[in-house]
């Protein structure tokens, strides 16, 4: 895995969170070297001597610290845009934004291995409200496009006509039909050249404020679900979790973690199976937590039986919590990043957490060989049921 950032003459060690996972994968791609060399160049552009050249600016000691955007950077994955902006200027101020936790901690790691300046930095989720002072927005395009204007709307409320939004993205991603969009949702937009296979979307804000898009809505087996903009499919139950709810594990269990909770419908239906059982949600993406927290809600299930955190899998959960059963449906990608590596320390943190005799009951696409690995930490896996793409699997705590 490389880990040596270079471009634009910023030199940086950068690495996926967390560090220890075993990766061939990038901290970074293409798509933010392309954001920092526009930005960079962008910058020497309006301090250039022959732009000043006659002017009483011409030996100005301001030049060699132009004013810095208030820079809002959103979906920075590990905080590369962050690290190359802090490494221009340490005092240069941003807010960091995302919905995922490990791009967080992975930030902040990077930040801390570089010895780069932290104070000067805001932490946000994409719920907190947005400062009225941004003058500058980078983004890294998200995969989920509902996603995505969710941000542009949420922008177009607190940007002053004029601001300048740059969107990195793979230039196979980008057509007519999502420039189409920011302008619909945000301001006039044109895509640059290509440069190692990426463009960067320079938006223009119009200044006219678009209300959010509403939450998507629907009704499954008796509860009511209410999805935010960035969780895992929006309107309608995904194949793997009907399979799970088909599936779930006899017994009486007390102390229920839903790992990669979603919007919560595994949970909310253990729940119903388990009625003495706490659950505890927990997902990398601040929305689901948030979603599965309004769903427990909207369904008027008692707040005592429930937990929600905002968690890189079950690393941080309290030494009190010893669960009985951990239920968990995978993902197999990262961003655009297909990888196996969180289903690795899913099944590695339950096996830390769960009590003896404690089970971990799994859902996962057959091609996975989710089997190989279970056996392999937990000495031991059962097939609990399968169908021709899905398959429960089941892991005891010996």
């Amino acid at each position: 895995m490389n880990t040596q950032f270079a471009s634009s003459d910023i030199n940086l060690t950068l690495q996926r969170y967390p560090a220890k996972q075993q990766s061939n994968l990038q901290a970074w791609d293409a798509a933010d070297e392309h954001i920092v060399k526009q930005l960079t160049d962008s910058l020497e552009l309006e301090n250039s001597p022959e732009l000043i050249e006659g002017t009483e600016l011409k030996n100005s000691p301001e030049l060699d610290t132009p004013k810095l955007p208030n820079t809002l950077i959103i979906n920075d994955s590990f905080g590369a845009l962050t690290c190359c902006l802090k490494s221009i200027n340490p005092n240069w101020p941003l807010v960091f934004e995302t919905d995922a936790k490990t791009s967080l901690l992975g930030a902040q790691q990077n930040l801390a291995n570089n010895q780069l300046n932290i104070d000067s930095i805001d932490w946000q989720t994409s719920e907190d409200e947005l400062k009225q002072s941004i003058e500058l927005v980078l983004i890294k395009l998200p995969k989920n496009l509902n996603y995505f204007n969710y941000l542009l709307c949420r922008l177009s409320q607190v940007l002053k006509p004029g601001t300048q939004v740059l969107i990195g993205a793979k230039a196979k991603s980008i057509n007519k039909a999502l420039l189409g969009s920011i302008a619909t949702h945000l301001g006039e937009a044109s895509a640059s050249l290509t440069y190692k296979k990426t463009r960067v979307i320079t938006a223009i804000t119009d200044g006219k404020a678009r209300a959010l898009p509403p939450a998507a809505t629907w009704q499954q087996d008796g509860f009511s679900m209410t999805n935010l903009s960035n969780v895992f499919s929006a309107t309608k139950l995904d194949i793997g979790a009907r399979i799970m709810l088909d599936n779930l594990p006899d017994g009486e269990f007390e102390s229920i973690v839903d790992l990669g909770c979603g919007n919560g419908i595994l949970g909310l239906h253990a729940k119903k199976r388990y009625s003495k059982a706490h659950i505890h949600f927990v997902d990398d993406s601040h929305m689901a937590t948030s979603s599965a927290k309004l769903n427990w809600t909207n369904n008027q299930l008692d707040e005592g039986d429930a937990s929600f955190a905002w968690e890189d899998c079950l690393s941080n959960l309290p030494d009190n919590i010893k669960p009985d059963l951990v239920l968990c449906n995978p993902p197999f990608h990262q961003g655009e990043a297909i990888t196996d590596h969180i289903a690795w320390q899913m099944f590695s943190d339950s096996a830390k957490v769960l009590q003896k005799g404690g089970i971990l009951h799994v859902v996962g696409n057959r091609h996975l060989n989710y089997h190989v690995k279970l056996k392999r930490i937990f000495k031991n896996c059962e097939t609990v049921a399968s169908n021709g793409k899905f398959v429960i699997l089941q892991s005891r705590k010996l």
